[in-house]
């Protein structure tokens, strides 16, 4: 027995070894398939404009929708053996409220299809579902240059649909406008459904790639067609990817890229920093932008394997067909390899109106805790509960705050999840406890991957009650991961999520406290094994679903899941926070994510930054990169300058890999302790205007890191700028991407002045500037018109300064007036929900400074704060008043002049910004303050 145990050892430690290149060395480009090496991208990329010659029949209005059955124009005659592909597609067109168009097409499942196609359930929120347009008639007219009739029904104010007979072509215009397109869907004649039918004689469905056999039991039935955006200059939208914001061509005369953009989920080790391909998550909506400032959006709800050609200018040279020319066009090819078309038409106008329009569908960005919102401390692995104790006790020592402190797969029993090392951390309530008392948090890893070990209490369940991925042949799937061989839960199945939720009760999961949260990494999901290193795609899921359906939900389901298991946890009432590497359309709602296992190095610092905008501007707002890289050893430079920009980041945390040198903050020498140290306070100091863009995001879907295009539309400087960003409407900042850069240029839009964030130096709207590079800060600046809260006392937690005095800085414009926000709740409970919060307005103007409240007067709950403002700063105010008085009571407070910022560092600068001293008015009340 013995000696088995032994052989069984030397095998699991060779194959581990044969495998560790593909998990830890760096990217290999021929261990992933390429277009030529995907059968169906290259089929629809072999296929010509004008192929498709589908007609619209029987066009109708059903349950107020717009219906219509696609068939060939030229039916082919019997006894040619295609007679499987005349069967008809229905064509189902709704209409939403918001200006969203809902087009679905599928095959006659009346005609008993092999199979139903696959559907993604639980993305589309109920609450979209109720805001369906029903459409009581239809006009049908032939719109001047074409040769058939179209049917056209009503949109939104200014927009209509249109759905061309002959050929078969859906497109939204401006009202009565026929050169006046939004985005159309197969205006180059490029549809391709490959219809399921049966295998005949000679066909041979099985493909192969590598090692790796697909047995494809239902054959080919891939979909393509091509989507035109009008008016527009550049795409964006599609993560996730390492490149530019704004969308490199990917076919046409003299384009960079031969590739296109992959949407599939895949463990991606040490990506490259610039390439189409697919990296941990897909999100198939495209965003579209103009110069005249309007914006639309393309969202297709598909889960399996897909790939997006951005095709440039002259593509289509030799066509023939004819668009409207008076407008700039982007046309792009959607091709996917199962599903049905469920595609979302979003017309904006505006790109902030675009966000919104998606996320009405997929749902808005959950409300995070306080606490998620600062900074996160974490490593592969902190070595015991001795080594988390000596982390915790160096960032007090070194008067660096932090909020959350991460445990990796090390913390576990083998690999086990839901169990801790017995050795290493035998007492994980009092390690968490001793943390909680200085409001800190952890976060301990759960990945979807289960040790197969009879022995395992959770695999022995899910063994028993059949809970696992199946394999082609029915049995259930074993592939390697961390624990080695491991098998993997069927999170389509909502039974298996309610289950997998309950795991995370205090019960179950031994050890746990209320200020432990969640992980979830390689649930793309990652098989070490696998082809690609994932699951095969003939794997069969709850229903009989394919894998290769499903693919890109997986993780999906599984945060999803984890979420809903902390929201059981605690009985509702406290909101989940679940850090997900893999993510799908509707992440959003269910907590953060990030970009993965970036490098320790300039190229993969730049890119953070479109990649961030990429993911906000399809819905997910609460992302970020892993601070310093999580490969490779950061020089000190680039670890502070990391630090810096990440700072600004939604989700700032520093993660390292278990082979890489120990990179806390004070390990660099004390003057990189002190930059690192300023770093972090400058986000805690901005913590409150954090938390209130949170809040924005949560209401509306927009973004806190925002493109500079998204809050100047028409600004053509702009649309290729993905190195400096906005945080919501009042902060610029530009990262510094280069070793020892002493300038860098600095574009800052719009016609009102900028101020410094550091020493409110005012600098002009409108151009570039040439700005000396300091090493304490990356250049970051307060937009001109706007208010920002802040907190400038330092604790060593977020949740130690909620009780803590409030500054505002009041950045005025020309006209001498701003405006800005304040969300505040209590930081934890859903009790926000039920109108528990407090949310101000400030409004200076002829002045006077006004607070007045925003939120509903007869909430259901009421929350309400002590808090004051203790200092008031003026920027752009000439030095001169000397008294302002707080009108309702009629009390005098001191003006002087004052440092802009007050934490260490501050000594160095001019005490030369107008401040009202400890006004000392509640956060909560309606007040008015006037400058004498």
């Amino acid at each position: 027995m013995k000696f088995q145990m032994t052989l069984h050892s030397l095998f699991l430690l060779l194959l581990l070894l044969l495998l560790a290149p593909q998990t830890v060395l760096s990217w290999k480009k021929d261990e992933f398939r390429n277009c030529n090496q995907t059968p169906f991208c290259k089929r629809a990329r072999s296929r010509k404009s004008g192929e498709c010659s589908l007609i619209a029949h029987d066009v109708a209005i059903s349950d107020g929708d717009l219906t219509a059955r696609l068939l060939p124009k030229t039916l082919p005659e019997p006894g040619q053996g295609q007679e499987d592909q005349i069967k008809p597609l229905i064509l189902t067109l709704s209409i939403y409220q918001d200006g969203v168009m809902r087009l679905k097409i599928d095959e006659d499942i009346s005609l008993e299809p092999p199979k139903r196609r696959f559907q993604v359930p639980d993305v589309i929120i109920p609450e979209f579902e109720k805001k369906k347009l029903w459409l009581q008639r239809v006009s049908t007219k032939t719109i001047d240059g074409d040769s058939s009739p179209s049917s056209i029904v009503y949109l939104s104010h200014g927009y209509e649909a249109v759905l061309r007979h002959d050929p078969f072509e859906v497109y939204i215009r401006e009202n009565e406008s026929n050169d006046r397109r939004v985005v159309s869907l197969n205006s180059h004649q490029l549809f391709y459904f490959e219809q399921l039918g049966p295998k005949k004689e000679g066909d041979d469905w099985e493909e192969k790639f590598r090692v790796h056999t697909d047995s494809r039991p239902y054959g080919p039935q891939s979909i393509s067609f091509d989507v035109s955006f009008y008016g527009a200059d550049f795409v964006s939208g599609i993560p996730e990817h390492a490149t530019s914001l704004a969308l490199r061509p990917t076919r046409g005369p003299g384009v960079e890229f031969s590739e296109p953009y992959r949407l599939f989920n895949l463990d991606v080790y040490e990506y490259l920093h610039d390439s189409p391909f697919g990296l941990y998550g897909s999100i198939p909506f495209m965003f579209a932008h103009g110069k005249t400032g309007k914006s639309s959006g393309f969202f297709w709800l598909n889960a399996a394997e897909m790939q997006i050609d951005v095709l440039g200018d002259g593509w289509d040279a030799e066509s023939g067909i004819s668009l409207p020319s008076g407008q700039n066009r982007i046309d792009t090819l959607w091709m996917s390899e199962a599903g049905i078309v469920d595609t979302f038409f979003f017309v904006g106008p505006g790109p902030k109106d675009v966000v919104s329009q998606y996320t009405s569908v997929t749902g808005k960005p959950s409300m995070p805790q306080l606490f998620a919102t600062a900074y996160h401390q974490c490593r592969w692995n902190y070595r015991d509960e001795e080594d988390v104790e000596n982390v915790d006790l160096k960032f007090d020592e070194h008067d660096i705050p932090y909020d959350v402190l991460w445990l990796d797969i090390e913390h576990t029993d083998g690999k086990r999840y839901f169990t801790w090392d017995p050795m290493l951390f035998p007492h994980p309530e009092d390690m968490q406890r001793k943390l909680a008392v200085k409001g800190r948090h952890m976060v301990t890893i759960v990945d979807p991957h289960v040790k197969r070990d009879g022995s395992f209490q959770l695999h022995k369940q899910a063994t028993e009650k059949g809970y696992y991925v199946k394999d082609a042949s029915g049995n259930d799937y074993d592939g390697w991961c961390w624990p080695g061989s491991s098998s993997y839960l069927d999170m389509l199945n909502p039974e298996i999520r309610s289950w997998w939720g309950d795991k995370f009760s205090y019960k179950d999961y031994k050890g746990s406290t209320p200020s432990l949260y969640i992980w979830n990494d390689m649930n793309e999901p990652s098989v070490f094994n696998g082809p690609e290193v994932t699951m095969p795609r003939d794997a069969l899921h709850y229903g009989g679903i394919e894998h290769r359906e499903m693919h890109n939900s997986y993780g999906y389901y599984f945060h999803m899941a984890t979420s809903d298991g902390l929201l059981k946890r605690g009985d509702g009432k406290d909101r989940p926070f679940v850090l997900s590497r893999a993510f799908f359309a509707g992440s959003q709602r269910y907590g953060a994510v990030w970009t993965g296992d970036n490098m320790a190095d300039w190229d993969h610092l730049r890119v953070s930054v479109p990649m961030i905008l990429t993911l906000g501007l399809t819905g997910m707002s609460f992302s970020g990169a892993d601070v310093g890289g999580f490969f490779g050893n950061p020089e000190p430079e680039l670890l502070v300058r990391w630090y810096q920009l990440g700072a600004f980041y939604p989700f700032f945390r520093a993660h390292a890999h278990q082979d890489t040198k120990r990179r806390e903050p004070w390990l660099f020498g004390e003057r990189n302790t002190e930059l690192i140290r300023e770093a972090i306070h400058v986000r805690y100091m901005l913590l409150p205007y954090f938390y209130t863009l949170f809040r924005e995001a949560n209401l509306s879907g927009i973004p806190l890191m925002r493109p500079l295009w998204m809050e100047f539309p028409s600004d053509e400087a702009t649309f290729s700028n993905d190195e400096a960003f906005m945080v919501g409407s009042s902060l610029l900042v530009q990262g510094i991407y280069a070793e020892q850069a002493k300038h860098a240029s600095v574009y800052l839009p719009g016609n009102e002045s900028w101020y410094d964030l550091r020493t409110g130096t005012a600098f002009k709207g409108g151009r570039t500037h040439k700005l000396e590079v300091s090493e304490e800060s990356v250049p970051a600046f307060q937009r001109a018109g706007t208010i920002i809260p802040r907190k400038d006392r330092f604790r060593r937690s977020s949740t130690q300064m909620v009780n803590d005095p409030y500054t505002l800085v009041i950045a005025l414009n020309s006209s001498q007036k701003a405006e800005g926000e304040l969300y505040i709740d209590d930081g934890e409970s859903f009790d926000f929900v039920q109108g528990a919060y407090i949310h101000r307005g400030f409004m200076f103007s002829d002045g006077k400074l006004t607070s007045v409240n925003l939120a509903p007067k007869n909430a259901k709950s009421q929350f309400s704060s002590k808090c004051v403002i203790e200092r008031i700063m003026l920027l752009g105010l000439s030095p001169g008043p000397k008294t302002a008085v707080i009108e309702q009571a009629n009390q005098k407070v001191e003006i002087e002049l004052g440092p802009l910022r007050l934490q260490a560092g501050a000594h160095r600068a001019l005490a030369s910004i107008v401040t009202v001293r400890k006004p000392m008015v509640r956060i909560a009340d309606d007040w008015t303050i006037k400058i004498l």
